[in-house]
């Protein structure tokens, strides 16, 4: 596995269905308060660092179930990886299930907020989850992960 230069590496799975509007895709809001306000290239495949000798599919999964508090138990289609603008390379795997986003169990982080306040608080990994239509997903993901909705589309069509 080729390491980024600042050497790290994330995994996620991209969890889809079909509806009767066609391939709907979930996607997560990052929690916190610097996202708060924000919702368009805002929203992300639940995701997270590759830690130790995990691998990359095994991280995508132990991730989303962190950050979401479902474990999908269908099968995992490689989308493949891309960097990020910010240096980060990510792999992602499609997953087909439903699940209740309503349902979303989310890990907590902690940081120092108001910034110098001195004062630690806690805020979830995300603070929602939806269900998106590939296009809307388009203007809510984040742009070095729209890549992935079109390598789904692929992956469905080739299949």
């Amino acid at each position: 596995m080729k390491r980024t230069a600042s050497g790290k590496m994330s995994a996620g799975l991209l969890l889809y269905r079909h509806s009767d509007e066609g391939v709907e895709v979930l996607l997560g809001h990052p929690g916190g308060p610097f996202w708060r306000n924000k919702d368009l290239a805002s929203w992300s495949i639940p995701k997270g660092l590759i830690t130790g000798s995990e691998t990359p599919l095994a991280a995508a999964k132990r991730e989303f179930a962190e950050e979401t508090g479902y474990s999908p138990r269908g099968k995992a289609r490689p989308l493949g990886e891309a960097k990020q603008p910010g240096g980060k390379t990510v792999h992602v795997w499609a997953v087909e299930g439903d699940w209740d986003a309503g349902s979303l169990k989310s890990n907590m982080f902690e940081m120092e907020w108001p910034p110098r306040s001195g004062r630690r608080q806690q805020f979830p990994e995300l603070d929602r989850a939806t269900w998106f239509g590939i296009n809307e997903a388009r203007a809510k993901i984040l742009k070095g992960q729209a890549v992935f909705l079109d390598r789904l589309l692929e992956t469905l069509a080739s299949s």
